[in-house]
Parts: C-alpha cells; structure tokens; sequence
C-alpha cells in the first residue's frame, strides 16, 4: 500500500471519529395537548417535600427530626399534598409544575407514594412535569426514625428518578440534555417547558451531607440553545423551570441557593428570549427581575409547599398578552371536612401551620443569639419574638410598607440601635426589596 492510500485512509478514520464524537440534538414528533390560543393555566408546586409514613413513628427520634427542621409540616405532607389534590380537582388547572424536592430526603418509599400521588392528578387530566431537587437523588441523609433510632437507608439514583417520574416529564420529552436530567417539554403550542436539572448529587455517595448548591453545566448550554431555537421555528414561548434559584432572592440569604453560574445562565436564557423562569428551594415567596438590552427576565420563587403559608403558584398564559402570576393557599381545612378527618390540627390548619412555623423561627434565632452572648435573656426574647413574627409575612411574600407595624416592638428597636451582624442585617434587607407584594405579577409577552 503505497503513502497516499494510507494518509487517505487514516484522514477518512480521523472525520468518522470526529463525526461520531459530536453530539447531536435530537428532538422527538411534536404532540402538543393544547392546541395553539388557548388559555393555559399552570399550577407550580415547589419543595413538597413528601415523607412517607412507612420511615417513622411518633418515637423521640422523629420528634427531635420535626422539631430541629425549618417549619415544614412532614408529618403531614400526605395530608398537605392529597389537600393540593382537592384543589386541583376544583380549580381544574392544565399543567402542574413541581419544580424539585419532592421528597423530604430522598427516601425511595417517599418517591414512590409521591409518584402515585401523581399518578392520581393525572388522572384528573392535567399535564405534569416534574425535575429533581437537592433533597431527591443519591441524598446521605435518607432515614427511617423508629423509636430512639435514626436508621440510614438508601435513597435512590438518578436513573431510578427517571424510571419513577417517566410519566411526568421524561417520557414525553422532545429532548433530554446528555449531561443532566434537564429535558424540553412541549405541553402546548404556544408555550414549552425548558426543565432544567441544577441540583448537583453525582459526589452525594460519598458525601455526610447532600450537595445544596447548584448549577446550569456549561455542557448543557448548547442544548438549551438548541432548545430555544427549536421553540422559536415552531412559534412558542419558553418557561424555563429550575429548582435552585436564578437570581439572589435576598441579599442576606443566598449561598446554597442561587446557581454557583447566575451570570452566564442569565445571559443565556435573556439570548435565547426566555422572560419567565420558575424555582423554589430557598422557600422563600419573591419575585427578581434582570434586564439587559431592553430584555427582562423574572425569577419567580413559589414558597414551600408544605410550610406556612402552604400556598403554591398559579401561572396564566394569556395569548397576545403576557403572563399572569398569583399564589393560592391549599385548602386542607376544606379536604379534612370533605373525608371526614378528625384531627384538631387539620380541622385549624392555618392557626396550627402559622404557631409550628413561627415557634421554629423563634427557635431558630434565640439559639443563634445564645451563640452570639451579646444579649441578655430579655433581649434575645424579644428580637427572636420580632423575627419569628417578621418571617410569617417574609416567607409568605410580603415586604416594605407591609411589614412597618414591626417598627414598634421592642425586638425591632434593640436591633436598630446595635452593631451590624446576621441577625440585624437579615431584618433590614426586608425593608429595601424590590417588590412589595411578591405573590403577584404581570408581564406582557414580548414582540415576536
């Protein structure tokens, strides 16, 4: 074989291993189930953080988990989300979003009891779609608590993720990211789903504790153009969806938070025209906006819903007109008369959700000032009275003039007039947010 047949052959080897190592963008038949025009509704569901009642019992080591935690309700999200349920039978929306930790941490019992939860919404006729949290995959801190015990048990693996939530999402997926669990959804034909996988749980196995921060992997940017190139030639309109957030929600509270990339992820979504992104995680009800070269772009962060005020997104698609947001509070007042449930707690669930949600508060900042010793007792008393008082109006969304009436507690005043630190910070960045009202908002669809 003489030189030039050999370089011919080794140059065409060469091409077909490079052909062979590009990925390419594949997109499955369009099916869209609501047809171009209509009015869409979507409800968004954040952080249900779903434990199954199979992991524990009423022993001191489910009491000490409750009580340690940050307000959610898990000993009644089985009530919490079959109340959501009610909900979604009466006000009959088109597509439910959860946008991530769907389980309290990651236990394969609870994965499954919420798939079949989903399961029953489903049958209702509404469209879901789902992607995985911090909490959700691969999570260290998966227990059974029986009796005195903590028990370690294993949570499941992303692969099983997929397997449990195939009908919410991944099945009908026109795309699915090669790099994540991100997928693009196309439920209706003017508006598609970018589900954006930021949670990070590949080193989860060998880690204590799960990976709280997230990120968009640059891997991924590619297909997200792709994605919105793909929406533009077919005239839709992108929503992405994430559960870490997009943007600072505070400017106190936001390591673990917001994606480790914010910067490049905003430019990407503003190049590829995406004006609405939906999150949770941080628990938090806020809107943030980011605007360059006259485009805006929306954070919205729906708070958890199984901790006060146990509310959950409503999002409206308006065809030629924008889109509207607002929140709801779930009922379960309402499901509890409905099956005849008698718990005193059900039967007052926003007293009872409100006191289990404020004590966690107070708790939480009196423990941090005992740490500080700064303060006498009195004194710690009265700013955890004020901050746990603050965060009931915090968490559900309200900020500025909506919350003045604190200027007169006692707690507010020591705060004031004392040196800056964590606690005395945090208080003040409430009253300088960019919304008042974060439970609302309009925004007009842009010129195509």
């Amino acid at each position: 074989m003489n030189n030039k047949k050999v370089s011919l052959i080794f140059t065409i080897i060469i091409i077909l291993t490079l052909v062979g190592c590009v990925e390419k963008f594949t997109c499955s038949v369009l099916n869209c189930k609501i047809k171009s025009g209509e009015d869409i509704t979507f409800f968004i569901a954040t952080d249900p953080h779903h434990l199954s009642k199979k992991t524990y019992d009423d022993g001191k080591a489910f009491d000490w988990f409750l009580n340690s935690g940050d307000g959610k309700l898990l000993h009644y999200s089985d009530e919490i989300i079959d109340a959501f349920t009610l909900d979604i039978e009466n006000r009959k929306p088109d597509i439910l979003i959860i946008p991530g930790d769907l389980t309290c941490n990651g236990e394969k019992e609870s994965h499954l009891e919420m798939a079949e939860k989903l399961k029953n919404i489903k049958k209702l006729g509404v469209h879901i779609f789902v992607i995985p949290g911090n909490h959700d995959i691969e999570n260290p801190w998966a227990r059974n608590y029986f009796g005195d015990e903590m028990i370690k048990i294993d949570s499941i693996t992303k692969d099983e993720f997929v397997e449990i939530y195939s009908p919410f999402g991944y099945k009908d997926a026109i795309s699915r990211d090669n790099h994540s669990l991100s997928y693009l959804a196309a439920p209706a034909e003017d508006v598609w789903l970018l589900m954006l996988d930021s949670a990070k749980y590949k080193r989860n196995k060998v880690r204590e504790t799960p990976e709280m921060d997230g990120e968009i992997p640059a891997k991924t940017f590619e297909w997200i153009k792709e994605c919105a190139n793909l929406a533009k030639e077919n005239n839709a309109q992108i929503i992405a969806v994430m559960h870490h957030s997009l943007m600072n929600h505070s400017e106190i509270v936001n390591e673990h938070f917001t994606i480790e990339n914010s910067k490049e992820v905003l430019d990407l979504l503003l190049e590829c025209d995406v004006q609405i992104v939906l999150s949770g995680h941080i628990h938090l009800q806020d809107i943030k906006s980011y605007g360059k070269y006259d485009k805006t772009i929306y954070d919205i962060a729906t708070s958890c819903l199984t901790a006060y005020p146990n509310q959950y997104g409503v999002l409206k698609f308006l065809p030629d007109k924008g889109y509207e947001y607002n929140t709801n509070r779930v009922d379960v007042y309402a499901w509890a008369w409905e099956n005849d449930i008698q718990d005193k707690n059900l039967n007052n669930f926003k007293k009872y959700s409100r006191d289990f949600f404020r004590q966690k508060s107070y708790d939480k900042y009196y423990d941090s000032l005992l740490e500080i010793s700064k303060f006498s007792d009195e004194e710690m008393k009265a700013i955890s009275e004020t901050v746990a008082e603050l965060n009931l109006k915090y968490f559900a969304g309200f900020r500025n003039e909506l919350i003045y009436d604190i200027f007169t507690t006692k707690g507010f005043n020591i705060l004031q007039y004392t040196a800056p630190f964590f606690i005395r910070d945090y208080v003040m960045s409430m009253f300088d947010d960019e919304k008042t009202d974060n439970n609302k908002l309009y925004t007009p669809l842009k010129s195509k």
